[in-house]
């Protein structure tokens, strides 16, 4: 059977949209999942735009909601899996190498990190999975720290079916105003990243004083 087009108002032909809507349309449900794959490792492709696309050509036909579902979830453990190997191959020796390199840090917040991902590294892999900008990036520790490989992928892929599930679904029920999903995530995304980025200028602020402390005690 003649596989349907993504019937929009105004069909994406350009940019990410437009690359997605060709690969749903052309594969269909692979298609959707090679999208999310690829969005994992490359994070400036947004989940935020694919999901609902794939949604909303479920809505229209193109595949079924159940192919969306496991798809874009197979994607995203695949594209997860080489992120917890990328972290395996590169170590724990070779972070510690690096960062013992990098200026205001000290082994010590490395080693509280470590043992913080020991202790909540389940919950850490399966919420990060649903917050964007770490639902790539928390793959990464879990391969250096080396969380056994099964309980990272059952982590994987009850968080990614949930954040697929809600974004998939949005873009079925709203249709063709599916893009309003994208703002709205969009919002989530920057309160993140601005948070992210008010806790790094702490952590180099509160670095900076100790550290212009402990000369003027040796000068004085």
């Amino acid at each position: 059977m003649h596989p349907m087009s993504l019937a929009l108002p105004q069909e994406p032909a350009d940019g990410i949209e437009g690359w997605a809507a060709d690969l749903v349309d052309t594969l269909g449900g692979p298609g959707a999942g090679l999208a999310i794959a690829l969005e994992n490792l490359f994070p400036p492709l947004p989940s935020e735009v694919i999901l609902p696309l794939t949604g909303f050509a479920a809505g229209q036909g193109v595949l079924t909601l159940t192919s969306a579902l496991f798809w874009t979830t197979l994607g995203s453990v695949a594209g997860a899996v080489v992120l917890y190997w990328i972290g395996m191959l590169f170590g724990r020796a070779r972070m510690h190498a690096i960062w013992a390199k990098l200026p205001l840090v000290k082994t010590s917040d490395l080693e509280r990190t470590e043992a913080w991902f020991t202790k909540h590294g389940t919950k850490a892999v399966f919420l990060g999975r649903m917050v964007p900008i770490f639902r790539s990036l928390i793959s990464v520790p879990a391969g250096v720290e080396r969380m056994p490989l099964a309980l990272f992928i059952m982590l994987t892929t009850l968080g990614s079916l949930i954040w697929n599930a809600v974004l998939v679904m949005a873009g079925y029920w709203l249709g063709d105003q599916w893009e309003a999903v994208e703002a709205y995530v969009g919002i989530l995304s920057k309160a993140v990243l601005v948070l992210v980025v008010v806790a790094l200028a702490t952590y180099v602020a509160v670095r900076l004083r100790g550290r212009n402390q402990a000369q003027h005690r040796r000068t004085s």
